[in-house]
Formats: structure tokens, sequence, C-alpha cells
């Protein structure tokens, strides 16, 4: 099976991103840059493309793939069975309570 590291790159022979390029995309985006923004674009993308050249020129063959840079472990406790409140006093600490439940205002206009 081909490695992305085994097929030629592409990004290391591609030329500099012109400013028509750029123009090109914005229309194809349907962006109306001004000529100011156009050339202020050009330029951050050439320091993005370049440093994805920087990248891709690095000798990663013997880097095992990896879906995370770090281990990860679950953090999370493990569920423990203990005592829960007791219901009569969590009622009678409610404002307002019915038929041995919270009694709450309506939330989206009268009860039917």
């Amino acid at each position: 099976m081909e490695s992305v590291c085994d097929r030629p790159s592409t990004l290391l022979s591609m030329a500099q991103i012109t400013r028509d390029e750029v123009a090109h995309v914005a229309r194809l985006a349907r962006l109306l840059l001004t000529d100011e923004e156009i050339d202020t674009f050009t330029e951050q993308l050439g320091k993005v493309l370049d440093h994805a050249r920087d990248v891709e020129a690095l000798d990663v063959g013997d880097v095992p793939p990896t879906a995370h840079p770090y281990p990860l472990v679950n953090v999370v406790r493990p569920d423990e069975e203990v005592p829960c409140l007791d219901r009569e006093a969590v009622l009678a600490a409610a404002p307002d309570t019915e038929d041995g439940r919270f009694r709450v205002p309506p939330v989206l206009g009268e009860a039917p």
C-alpha cells in the first residue's frame, strides 16, 4: 500500500501563490476583495504555503501514524453506588411541591 510519504512531493514543486490566483479563488468563493485585501491575503497565504513546505520536507518515515500526539487515558472515575439524598428531606427544602414532586412555573405558557 502506498504511503503519503512515498508519493512525489506536490507542495515542494508548487510555485509561490500569485496575486492573480488569490483573486481567482476569491471570485470562486464569491468574495469581493479590495486590491489591498488581495495583497494582504497573497502574502499571508504565501507564508502558509511556506510553512506547509517546511512541514512536508520533514523526514517522518520512521514516525508511526498517530491519532493524537499524547497517550490518552480515561480520567473519569468508576461508577460507585453511594447513598442518595432522602427524597422527603429534599422535597421539604423545595420552595413548592405537588404530589411528591417539585412544582415549577410553566416554561412555555399555561398548562393545558
